[in-house]
């Protein structure tokens, strides 16, 4: 049970007890720091290694930047960044014109060659990537051998946000066109993306190896890295040649405090001026303080349970669909949640506009079908582990211990084994059964979540927990087809191989997320797990 400091939340109203922002002798901007579960996962700042919650908060909107981006002060829209024009030379074909005067942490202009080389194998897709030897200016070959070697996972990523990446060619200094090897109508959405941003070309050759570039990175942030120390903080400073204006904050400081109430109570106490993924039960206690308030809510984000299929148990399709069938996800959403979240149409969000199917739900509450089920799969109570980490995600062990009840109801023998980390989660052994999850809808179509996640690129069947032969050959078919007409069509039946059929997971409940701060303190939670420091977002 979480523990909070009830004396410091009731009696310490007077501005004496709460955080004093931090001011420098020749800086009068503030000082902030930043109380997370997490960093990163995977002790690195790259995007493409750190493809996480806990990285979006920290490095979307603060550090990294791409040719496009999403509108956190709204409705998480594709807007301009980097670029200031994009437009559709054909179905494979997009032109960008970079925006002019950007300046890198290092004081670089930024220029087309940074965008080629973001994009291109030495950083991205490695050595056999899609642009071996291909021209990006015209007349002049893609210098590459950077001599670093890229994690595993980098060219994985790669390979699935963009599947019919052909090349960059670069028309003039601030002048670039992609060019696909395929039609593909979500090439803008993709763009805008966590994966696509762009770093330093000098500043990945300076670095002393790809370790080197991935924990200090060159970027065109308004912040930039001055201090990472793995699983223990992060420190930003402000990069005051930020094209987007001088940032409002002269450091920012995030810090790794696993336990919520140790969160909270360094809240109170005045170690730290925001604490993040608040459970709603606490929400209550911390406002009772009329110097704190808790903001945020629901985000494209759904909480989802995961099947291995190459389980003893799990082969059978209606074993796993008996699991879709055992779960009153209202319970859940009621009892862990306050209401202050919803059951979703699946794995799809209303932004997928006429790609939504709005008719489609979640398999149904019934027992009863979850129990005939498992009689005609013939199970007998085999044990089935169920992988767990200790709340990475908000209320992740208590919706744990109510799942496995459930289950338990219908005649499922599902047993907790608590893991470290991801790495423990998703080793490859015969115990690989069931575990927790989360999927974002990552732009306006469903090839940024289903695809992305699930399909033949996605890490659902890269780490080799899931396959159907109909479902891959689909998604490469929603992936490349601009009948929009037709690709809803593969969409709605991909939903029901996914979700009915043959059960990769099941969503449980929209994701919401919840961040306590000092009242006084102007500044706006935005519809994602990221963090908007910049100078629109604070003081406003």
């Amino acid at each position: 049970m979480t523990r909070i400091n009830r004396r410091a939340l009731l009696a310490a109203p007077a501005l004496a007890v709460l955080p004093r922002v931090a001011l420098a002798q020749a800086d009068q901007r503030p000082s902030i720091t930043i109380a997370v579960q997490k960093v990163s996962n995977s002790n690195t700042l790259e995007p493409l290694r750190e493809q996480s919650n806990v990285g979006e908060r920290v490095f979307l909107t603060s550090m990294w930047e791409g040719l496009l981006g999403r509108d956190y002060s709204s409705q998480l829209e594709t807007i301009p960044m980097l670029a200031v024009e994009n437009r559709r030379i054909s179905d494979s074909v997009v032109e960008f014109k970079l925006r002019p005067g950007v300046k890198f942490h290092n004081g670089d202009e930024l220029t087309a060659e940074d965008v080629a080389f973001s994009f291109g194998n030495d950083r991205m897709f490695g050595p056999n990537g899609p642009n071996s030897g291909s021209t990006i200016r015209v007349g002049e070959t893609n210098p590459t051998n950077s001599g670093k070697e890229l994690p595993v996972e980098v060219p994985a990523v790669a390979n699935r946000s963009f599947p019919g990446f052909e090349k960059i060619e670069i028309i003039d200094r601030h002048t670039l066109r992609w060019i696909n090897r395929t039609p593909d109508v979500t090439l803008e959405g993709r763009l805008a993306r966590i994966g696509s941003e762009i770093g330093s070309r000098r500043g990945f050759a300076e670095a002393a190896s790809w370790l080197d570039w991935s924990r200090k990175p060159v970027t065109t942030g308004p912040y930039k890295v001055a201090e990472f120390r793995p699983d223990q903080s992060l420190t930003l400073v402000a990069h005051d040649e930020y094209w987007g204006g001088r940032p409002p904050i002269r450091q920012i400081r995030f810090v790794e405090v696993p336990e919520v109430s140790s969160r909270v109570n360094g809240l109170l106490s005045g170690e730290y001026h925001f604490a993040c993924d608040i459970p709603p039960d606490q929400i209550t206690g911390i406002e009772r303080n009329a110097a704190f308030e808790v903001v945020g809510g629901t985000i494209p984000n759904h909480r989802i349970t995961v099947f291995d299929k190459n389980h003893a148990q799990l082969r059978n399709p209606l074993v796993r669909r008996a699991f879709t069938h055992a779960i009153d996800r209202q319970a859940i959403v009621d009892s862990l949640w306050a209401g202050r979240t919803e059951i979703p149409k699946g794995l799809q969000w209303s932004f997928y506009g006429d790609m939504f199917i709005a008719d489609w739900s979640v398999p149904n509450f019934d027992p009863a079908e979850a129990r005939r089920l498992l009689r005609e799969a013939n199970y007998r109570g085999e044990p089935i582990p169920y992988r767990l980490l200790n709340n990475y995600y908000t209320n992740q062990v208590g919706t744990a211990q109510i799942l496995v009840e459930m289950w338990r109801q219908v005649g499922l023998n599902v047993q907790i084994e608590m893991k470290e980390n991801w790495s423990q989660i998703l080793e490859r052994s015969p115990t690989r059964a069931v575990r927790d999850w989360s999927n974002s809808g990552l732009f306006s179509d469903p090839v940024s979540s289903l695809v992305n996640q699930h399909g033949p690129n996605g890490q659902q069947q890269q780490v080799g927990e899931y396959a159907n032969e109909e479902f891959n050959r689909l998604s490469s078919e929603l992936e490349t087809s601009t009948d929009r007409a037709r690709r809803r069509v593969v969409f709605q039946r991909m939903l029901v191989i996914a979700e009915r059929e043959d059960p990769a997971y099941t969503v449980l409940h929209q994701n919401a997320t919840f961040t306590a701060k000092r009242k006084d303190i102007r500044w706006k939670a935005a519809p994602a797990f990221a963090m908007d420091f910049r100078a629109q977002n604070w003081g406003a």
